[in-house]
Formats: C-alpha cells, sequence, structure tokens
C-alpha cells in the first residue's frame, strides 16, 4: 500500500509539472493504436460489414472478443515488463510505474487542451476555437457557435475530470500501476467504439458496459470532491450541490451527468442539450440552470476546479491509507 501512494505521488506531481509529453511514446495511444488495428481484424475474421442491419449477434461477439484481447494486452504487457525489472533491477521496476502512473494521469493535458479552445475565443477567432475543441470532443463542431464552444469544452473538461484524472487515480491507488492500465484501456475502448450510431451500436456494447460498470463510483467520488473543491475555489458550491441533487441523471450515460452537473451548478450556467454526432442530431436534457450565457472565462475556471477535485481527491486518498 505505501509503495502504491509512494507511486501515485510521484506520478500526480509529474503531471501537475510536466503533462504528457507529446514527442514521447504514451501507452494510451499504443492502447488506441490496437484498437483501431483489432476492429479491422474483427470486422474481417466475423466477415461484419456496418452497412447491413442484420448483424447484430456478430457484432456483440467480435465486441466482446475486442474487449477481451485489448485488456489482456495492456496489463500483460506492462506486467511481464515490470517482471522483468523487478528481477533485475527492482529500481527500474519501481521508476516505470512512476511514470508510467504520470503518463495514466491526464489533468495538465486536458487543461492545455481546453485552454487553446479559450485562448481562441478569447481572441475572437471561432475558425481555431471549432478546431481546438473538436480535438477533445466527439460531437461534430463545423458549426457550433461560440456559446456551443464554450459548453462542449466546459462539458468536456468536467466529464474528464473523473474519466481521466480521479478515476485513474483510484485504481492506482487501489490496485497498482496495472490497476490503472485496465480502467485505461476499457475508458479508450468505450471513447473509440462506444457511439451508438449503426457501426459501433453492438459491436462496442461490451465496452460501454463495462467503462459504465468501472465508472459508477469513481464518478460519484468526483462529483462529492468537485462540490468540495468548489467551496475552495469560490464558486457557487451550495448551487453545485443543488443542481448535483437534481440534474446529475439528466444524460445518456449514468456516470458522466454526475461531474457536469456539479460544474453546471458551481459556475450557474447550463449545460448539455442537443447536439450533433455525426451528422444526426441526438436530443439530450439540459443540466443546470439557464441563469447566463456561458462565456469563455467558464473554460478558466471549470478548470481551477479540475484542479481543486484531483488535489482534494489525492489528498484524501492519501489520508485515507495512511490513517
Amino acid at each position: 500500500m505505501e509503495r502504491r501512494m509512494l507511486v501515485l505521488s510521484i506520478g500526480f506531481l509529474l503531471d501537475i509539472l510536466f503533462g504528457d509529453p507529446y514527442w514521447l511514446y504514451h501507452p494510451v495511444r499504443g492502447i488506441g493504436w490496437m484498437i483501431s488495428g483489432m476492429e479491422k481484424v474483427l470486422f474481417h475474421c466475423f466477415r461484419i460489414y456496418p452497412e447491413r442491419e442484420k448483424e447484430q449477434k456478430k457484432k456483440q461477439v467480435a465486441g466482446f472478443f475486442l474487449v477481451v484481447f485489448i485488456l489482456l494486452f495492456s496489463v500483460g504487457l506492462p506486467f511481464l515488463i515490470l517482471k522483468a525489472a523487478g528481477r533485475y533491477c527492482p529500481g527500474l521496476a519501481f521508476g516505470l510505474e512512476c511514470f508510467w502512473c504520470y503518463q495514466l494521469l491526464a489533468m495538465k493535458s486536458l487543461k492545455k487542451e481546453s485552454m487553446k479552445v479559450y485562448a481562441a475565443l478569447v481572441e475572437g477567432d471561432i475558425k481555431a476555437a471549432r478546431e481546438a475543441v473538436s480535438m477533445i470532443v466527439g460531437r461534430d463542431t463545423a458549426n457550433l457557435t461560440e456559446e456551443g464552444i464554450t459548453k462542449a469544452a466546459i462539458e468536456t473538461v468536467a466529464e474528464n475530470t473523473s474519466d481521466g484524472v480521479i478515476a485513474p487515480m483510484l485504481f492506482i491507488l487501489f490496485f497498482g500501476v496495472l490497476g490503472g492500465f485496465f480502467y485505461k484501456a476499457a475508458n479508450t475502448m468505450d471513447s473509440m467504439v462506444g457511439y451508438k450510431n449503426d457501426k459501433y451500436y453492438d459491436f462496442g456494447k461490451c465496452a460501454a458496459k463495462l467503462d459504465d460498470i468501472l465508472n459508477f463510483i469513481p464518478a460519484r467520488v468526483s462529483a462529492a470532491c468537485m462540490a468540495a473543491a468548489s467551496f475552495f475555489c469560490r464558486l457557487d458550491w451550495k448551487n453545485a450541490v443543488r443542481i448535483f441533487k437534481r440534474d446529475r441523471y439528466c444524460h445518456a450515460s449514468p456516470n458522466s451527468g454526475q461531474t457536469e452537473a456539479v460544474c453546471a451548478g458551481a459556475l450557474n450556467i447550463q449545460l448539455a442539450g442537443d447536439a450533433y454526432y455525426f451528422g444526426k442530431l441526438c436530443h439530450k436534457p439540459v443540466i443546470g440552470d439557464n441563469k447566463r450565457k456561458p462565456e469563455a472565462e467558464d473554460i478558466r475556471l471549470a478548470n481551477r476546479l479540475l484542479y481543486g477535485t484531483a488535489i482534494l481527491a489525492w489528498g484524501i486518498g492519501i489520508l485515507f491509507f495512511l490513517r
């Protein structure tokens, strides 16, 4: 347990200081490449043609094999590397754990990418803002208004406070860095094949269900920490709690709405609502009260809330295991 706490603390500090080095190999990108490759292989092996509608069972079975293979690969490879390193050089194994933990957390990179949207909006460059936000959201961005761009960026920061920071922290704290790899593999699969369109609805169902299960507790821990952090960040914590209680299930995902509701309440804005995905309008309920229009400054405040939530969760986790 002491080792896992130390690994998490070092990785967390490195992420705060440096963020992801884009020039260096990243394990999550490697997992993404494997998912893309295995998708093509499985579609070929199972003779799945996305344009055909009556292939529900085949797609579900293929999707199950995708989940099994990716999880085994994502956990098995670092396990073998750590085992070999631990046998010949224990210090190297510890260093690898710390470095991988640092790479599995995405706090500073999330802030950096969302602040690109903020910078473009402040400069009045809507085209650049649309391009920047397209890198961090799954919705169609070509026709987003300034308000739509702002909301999309804030929603991503709020949702990924759990998916990109708190959830991997919890898995690393309880199960070590291999637990972090397990979680990130499942989460990456959901983000790549968990869409509810004709191609992926059945193929990505297993990945989506697994992601929902794995995020059930982390999403609620994240929401609780975010509500508390909104007090320390001098935001509207009372409204954050109120909107959380009222709107946390106003989302297609049982987990994403948890932190989005807290963030909307803390900033006194309205998030979610209808959006286009792959050219089709998706009707979604709104989260929060429409007291004012979201502004570019709210992206900066959402990132302040992100950092406050992460630091608070890390501190509580360390104190919990030290008591």
